[in-house]
């Protein structure tokens, strides 16, 4: 089942950190879209929830130096 995800992580400044998220996140089994806004600092990712999980996005974002913040779904 495709599940949206939508966050926002204050790390995001520029268009490379929008394709350093879109490649973290596209390596991932079950994500089929990540689409990244740098002026609202927003992350959505469209995911198969049966192959990965909001948890493991969050991990994988904040791993690679974009913690998602607090409350924001």
């Amino acid at each position: 089942m495709t599940t949206l995800w939508t966050g926002q992580s204050n790390e995001i400044e520029c268009e490379g950190c929008a394709n350093s998220i879109k490649r973290t996140l596209g390596k991932l089994s079950g994500v089929s879209t990540v689409e990244v806004e740098v002026d609202t600092k927003t992350i959505r990712v469209a995911y198969d929830s049966a192959q990965t999980s909001e948890e493991v996005l969050k991990g994988r974002l904040e791993a690679a130096g974009f913690p998602v913040g607090v409350g924001v779904a």
